[in-house]
């Protein structure tokens, strides 16, 4: 590929930078809070924005049936295509949806004011900014090769998804499982400099501890759910120090750990609590056994309880139930990737000055379901050196806008040389 295709992407992306700044801003603007996960209206807004540039988004509503059990409120994904000639299909896949702001921020999570050369607001970073990343590599690539009268082989598909918080089977899975979508390779949206090629699993489980409410006067009539609880916390905790001797060979992936982000329980200060309930989060390595994993993690709760109810008579017992409510395979490097990762490599570092690493992260994301599928795939866009210097999941979350700029530079050539 000539140097000169190169340079006139990137002056037309200069051109229009201005444009994809507005294009983000409405973006932000629109809240998808996940939960409540009321993400449709974001959908709608989108497909009118790209609308504009000429581009026809299918959309395609997850039924409110499917999406209500699944614990959101509704759910549109939607697919552009576009159709260059024969040759291979490569999408490009960004989700929409995002937690909730919290607190603590200065600017408005979703006001996408611009504050010394940094868009700040829920999603600036990820990944509402790959929806631009994307749509204007894309323009940028058919805008140049149409004036250039170059002919473009294969096809591209935007997918912007609105299921990545909750794991994705009714974003990316949903469009897959329908037969909506093959693609040969993809890429996903970035949050960072490197281009990722491998990412942990993520198992998440609610356990709920049992025992016996009774007056706080009396305790020893009751059984307490959480004594019996800060059991089972304390036996999950403990396997954190095991963990760090089971090593990953993938960069930038260390070891697995397990997590306890919400506990929930009693009924008032002096009632001795009859149900606590606990939700654990554990992050597995490429190289794990999710299955052996969950057996595991099950086998350590039972064995706690176990220890706990020792010596007591049977009804002063605790009893656990336990629920997987996620099972989140680990991505793994596909051989067939690697037309991606050198591209990106490529001009990564010509745009940014620095080699761009390839490497795994302790994340995990949707972008396993095109993977578990056999489409191999990367994870690349808009983000600074570091997911922690993004703000991502934290108050002022915010991206500097010239890495938007090159993001979006290495992404349309990336595509001039796949499909050019």
């Amino acid at each position: 590929m000539s140097n000169t295709t190169y340079t006139q992407l990137d002056a037309w992306i200069d051109a229009h930078f201005d444009e994809q700044v507005k294009f983000l801003q409405e973006l932000i603007r629109v809240p998808t809070d996940t939960p409540p996960g009321n993400n449709a209206p974001h959908a709608e807004r989108t497909a009118t924005l790209l609308k504009d540039f000429g581009f026809d988004a299918e959309k395609h509503a997850v039924p409110e049936a499917d999406v209500k059990a699944y614990g959101l409120e509704t759910i549109t994904n939607l697919i552009v295509r576009r159709h260059y000639g024969a040759g291979q299909t490569i999408a490009l896949n960004a989700h929409g949806d995002v937690v909730p702001p919290g607190e603590g921020w200065t600017q408005n999570p979703y006001g996408g004011d611009i504050v010394d050369g940094k868009i700040y607001g829920r999603a600036s970073a990820v990944s509402k900014c790959d929806f631009s990343t994307f749509t204007f590599a894309t323009r940028a690539l058919e805008a140049v090769n149409q004036a250039a009268n170059h002919t473009l082989n294969g096809n591209l598909e935007l997918h912007f998804t609105y299921d990545e918080e909750f794991g994705g089977l009714l974003g990316p899975g949903w469009l897959l499982d329908k037969g909506l979508t093959k693609p040969d390779l993809m890429i996903a949206a970035g949050f960072s400099y490197q281009v990722v090629t491998a990412h942990n699993g993520c198992l998440q489980m609610e356990v709920t501890v049992h025992g016996k409410m009774a007056h706080a006067a009396i305790p020893e009539t009751g059984v307490d759910a959480l004594q019996g609880a800060v059991a089972v916390l304390n036996a999950l905790y403990h396997q954190n120090t095991l963990y760090k001797a089971v090593t990953s060979k993938v960069e930038g992936i260390n070891h697995p750990y397990v997590n306890v982000g919400l506990i929930e329980g009693g009924t008032n200060t002096n009632v001795i609590p009859g149900k606590v309930m606990l939700k654990l989060d554990r992050r597995m390595i490429p190289e794990e056994n999710p299955v052996e994993v969950e057996a595991s993690i099950r086998q350590v709760i039972a064995d706690a309880v176990a220890t706990f109810n020792q010596g007591r008579a049977a009804d002063m017992h605790i009893s656990v139930d336990i629920k997987r409510m996620l099972m989140a395979h680990s991505m793994q490097p596909l051989a067939g990737n690697k037309p991606l990762v050198d591209a990106i490599q490529k001009h990564g570092e010509q745009l940014f000055g620095e080699p761009i690493p390839a490497m795994g992260t302790p994340l995990y994301t949707d972008v396993r379901l095109y993977g578990e599928r056999g489409i191999p795939g990367v994870i690349y866009g808009a983000g600074p050196r570091t997911v922690l210097e993004s703000h991502a999941k934290r108050a002022d979350e915010r991206l500097d806008l010239e890495d938007l700029r090159r993001a979006t530079k290495v992404i349309a050539r990336t595509l001039q040389d796949l499909l050019g």
